[in-house]
């Protein structure tokens, strides 16, 4: 479906943004080229960025979870790029998932300890105007990497605003190391996810990802054990097998989240999600913390730019009073 001109719920939401705090944020189109490009090609081999850039524009503090699920295991940060103000202060927080992080600037402008317990945080306020590109020491070649844009004009790929995280129900509650959110794979007609992941080969990696409709996802067996890929809605079932470079693909066409898990292993949390489109359930609140009254800005921009009649037509009408 062409949403280029179209009023949904994302573009209007991208649309009252701008309205309420004076941001442009460029449409989701991503392409591998783009994405090979963007940052000088820093974060091509960073598993978990699709191509986007997270508008953190307008607010004083931001929070980047360190050990994230990405890259064949915890060793991500979350999110991989992020657009900022000059004077905006990052707080990096430790998962305690991976083992060691730490938080290191290329350009050398800071560099944190080594931590492994849950909670630990480093802190920079970037007061110029660039980009910085940073990386975790232990895990710079897996692909552990991060870029800030600091000024808007810095910003490249697809800018896209923060959005409510998608709501699976608990569902994936008992994965290891997963702390919510889906990793944005849009503008893709095919995305990848690694089977047998992990430290103990029991994951799916990425556990959540985010596509468009009709996107192809493929599941690629690592070789470490037995395993199969089951829908929860009886939608696909691969065959189960440890074979290295084994591959099953389903190409998904519906909305919604699609929830699907290893039958061997499910009781040990090898569970994941696909979400579908913009049409599906989400939590209240962000995908960051601190963006909570990003998101107030966003709902009510858009109010102020279609009325309230219309808004609630569009979103249901109790959706004003969820903020």
């Amino acid at each position: 479906m062409d949403t280029s001109d179209t009023y949904t719920r994302r573009g209007l939401l991208r649309t009252g943004t701008g309205a309420a705090v004076g941001l442009a944020a460029a449409g989701a189109t991503g392409t591998a080229g783009a994405q090979g490009s963007a940052y000088e090609g820093y974060l091509e081999d960073e598993g978990t960025w699709g191509g986007e850039t997270v508008d953190a524009t307008g607010m004083e503090q931001v929070t980047v979870r360190v050990g994230a699920q990405g890259n064949g295991g915890n060793f991500a940060f979350a999110p991989p790029a992020m657009v900022v103000e000059p004077g905006t202060t990052i707080t990096w927080e430790w998962t305690g998932e991976g083992g060691g992080h730490n938080v290191v600037s290329e350009a050398g402008n800071f560099e944190s300890d080594t931590y492994e317990q849950a909670g630990e945080t480093f802190e920079y306020t970037f007061e110029e105007a660039g980009i910085e590109q940073y990386f975790c020491s232990p895990h710079k070649s897996q692909g552990m990497k991060g870029v800030v844009a600091v000024g808007e004009d810095n910003a490249e790929g697809d800018v896209v605003p923060f959005g409510a995280q998608p709501d699976f129900g608990g569902y994936l509650d008992d994965v290891p190391g997963f702390e919510g959110g889906a990793a944005p794979r849009r503008g893709q007609e095919e995305v990848g996810v690694d089977v047998g992941a992990g430290d103990g080969g029991l994951q799916f990696s990425p556990v959540a990802i985010h596509v468009d409709a009709g996107t192809t996802v493929v599941w690629e067996w690592t070789g470490n054990g037995a395993h199969n890929v089951v829908s929860e809605a009886d939608e696909f079932e691969s065959e189960r097998t440890g074979e290295e470079g084994f591959t099953f693909e389903y190409t998904f066409e519906e909305a919604g989240i699609h929830r699907y898990y290893c039958d061997p292993h499910k009781g040990q949390g090898m569970k994941g999600a696909v979400v579908v489109g913009d049409d599906f359930p989400t939590l209240t609140g962000n995908v960051l913390r601190t963006g909570a009254v990003w998101a107030g800005a966003a709902v009510f921009g858009t109010v102020a730019l279609l009325g309230v009649a219309a808004y609630q037509e569009l979103f249901g009408e109790g959706s004003l009073t969820e903020y």
